[in-house]
């Protein structure tokens, strides 16, 4: 709705995409940018500042201990009740084997600390809105075809220590 809105902001944290052409609710698109794929491109491409995004591969990979949800949620805080309620559906669709993932929470705490991304690819990325398979799937652009001048800060690992304190903190 306001064009200059792009060259307002200072950075850009974003959750969604994926990195290795994973999808979580199609065959090579995560959620986020499968639902819109045109406002993920819209994002991806015309905005100019330094973006930061958690995808869905690297939350996966950086999953957190079922021990710590519990302990997580079981805080005696009103915080920590709501969150248990929020993600009592989620609960019943995770894989066990996975970990705890809380998707939005990696991209949230890069922006509350500079210090919680230990390591990130610097690349070109933009969303795939034509394929019949890969309609949403962000892509990742290894050989610089795209020749984007302003590159995107794709995750890759984080300080789990930090998040699983800046995680209880924000339940207190």
């Amino acid at each position: 709705m306001d064009p200059l809105l792009p060259k307002k902001l200072k950075n850009l944290f974003i959750m969604g995409g994926n990195t290795e052409s994973r999808g979580n609710i199609k065959v090579c698109g995560e959620f986020n940018f499968a639902t819109d794929p045109e406002a993920a491109y819209i994002v991806l491409n015309e905005y100019t500042c330094p973006m930061y995004i958690a995808a869905w591969e690297f939350t996966c990979a950086c999953s957190l201990p079922w021990e710590f949800y519990h302990e997580w949620v079981n805080q005696n805080t009103e915080k920590a009740r709501f969150m248990k309620k929020i993600f009592a559906h989620s609960l019943k669709m995770a894989k066990p084997d996975l970990g705890f993932v809380s998707c939005d929470s990696y991209a949230m705490a890069a922006a509350i600390d500079e210090n919680f991304v230990t390591e990130v690819t610097i690349i070109g990325v933009s969303v795939e809105l034509s394929g019949s398979l890969t309609r949403g799937m962000m892509v990742m652009d290894w050989s610089d075809h795209l020749k984007k001048e302003h590159k995107a800060f794709v995750m890759k690992n984080c300080d789990l220590g930090k998040f699983q304190a800046l995680m209880m903190d924000a339940l207190k």
